[in-house]
């Protein structure tokens, strides 16, 4: 599934039209990213928790030269599936 038949699919259920549709899903990944882009944590309970990871600066090497070469510290989003998830695809 895609963008486009998450939006779709969203439309059927709710019996918005795919605009509105559209605005809602975009309104939805807006305040995750948001949130996230804040250093907080998005829990949606039975579905899964986005979440903040730190990665620490290490030491890796190019693969064509194989010299060392220094990876900075950085922030990536994390994802946790919840109970509901896990169980509905189980």
């Amino acid at each position: 599934m895609n963008k486009n038949d998450l939006i779709g699919s969203v439309a059927d259920a709710s019996g918005l039209t795919k605009g509105d549709a559209s605005k809602a899903v975009e309104a939805v990944f807006d305040a995750i990213t948001g949130a996230l882009g804040k250093g907080d944590e998005v829990r949606l309970v039975g579905f899964g928790t986005f979440s903040v990871a730190k990665r620490k600066a290490s030491t890796g090497r190019n693969p064509r030269t194989g010299e060392p070469m220094a990876i900075k510290a950085s922030s990536q989003p994390k994802f946790k599936a919840g109970k509901g998830l896990k169980d509905s695809v189980n």
